[in-house]
């Protein structure tokens, strides 16, 4: 019964973002619907996908969200894998500079600085390389390869396994429930970062989904305050097109968690017990 109270809270209100979403300006203006509206329309939609840019920022935020998250979990799993092993020269100190990272950063400006000096202002790897690296995800990464009998790297090397072969062939395909569960939250944060593009890209061009979506609900605004007082029928209002870019940005990373559930489960089991 608690579940399903639970799930009343969770998928009510998200219901009516979507009905809402499919509702005309007039209707939305009208209110008083929760479940049901009470006039639909798909001019929301048609105002947010009528920019013939739209694609090209569709394609930009699946790149650099596929390719993040790949680089992301594969640079993460190498760091905390060499910070698993107890023997390695400075790994006191590598593990101390690490935490500092986790409180302290260099600041916007600095940062700023640091992308503009690295050539990577108007560039598209600006998504890619500064997010390489994520101390959080590492320690997630170390203490689940500390899990990890030693018998079963020490008969590897025995058979003649080098490191790499020891990372890529056994540790990766056993690490996937931990791997999975970094990817879900690193591909929400990818998928959701607006903040990268406002700071570092003036080209178009290269603008994800979320910038573009930003735009045209700026556009919505003027064009709704330029209508007030006039006789012009509005088809859509800014709160309809606010509505309307929530589900289109929300629909695809939702579609994802069926996909990773059992894997995200397991991780978050595995990364909590310590012995």
């Amino acid at each position: 019964m608690l579940l399903v109270c639970f799930m009343v809270i969770i998928l009510v209100p998200l219901w009516n973002v979507i009905i809402s979403s499919l509702s005309s300006g007039k209707a939305l203006a009208e209110g008083g619907f929760i479940f049901w509206s009470k006039e639909f329309s798909l001019e929301n939609y048609r105002a947010v996908f009528n920019d013939s840019t739209i694609g090209q920022s569709f394609v930009v935020s699946v790149a650099k969200t596929f390719l993040g998250v790949i680089t992301h979990v594969f640079f993460c799993a190498m760091i905390g894998y060499g910070l698993s092993k107890r023997y390695i020269r400075g790994r006191k100190l590598y593990v101390a500079m690490g935490v500092i990272t986790m409180f302290f950063s260099g600041g916007m400006i600095p940062t700023y600085l640091l992308i503009k000096s690295l050539g990577l202002l108007n560039s598209f790897w600006v998504y890619i390389i500064p997010a390489l690296f994520s101390y959080y995800d590492v320690v997630i990464l170390m203490n689940f390869f500390r899990n990890v009998p030693d018998s079963l790297e020490e008969s590897a090397k025995i058979d003649g396994a080098g490191d790499w072969h020891i990372f890529l062939k056994i540790f990766i395909p056993l690490s996937m429930p931990a791997m999975a569960t970094i990817a879900l939250f690193n591909g929400v944060g990818q998928w959701n970062d607006f903040m990268t593009t406002k700071l570092y890209i003036t080209d178009q061009a290269l603008y994800p989904l979320q910038m573009k979506l930003y735009e045209i609900i700026v556009q919505s605004q003027t064009q709704s305050m330029q209508n007030i007082g006039g006789s012009v029928v509005i088809e859509t209002t800014t709160k309809g097109v606010q509505l309307a870019t929530i589900v289109i940005t929300t629909l695809p990373i939702v579609a994802m968690y069926p996909i990773l559930q059992r894997y995200f489960i397991s991780g978050m089991m595995l990364g909590a017990v310590k012995e």
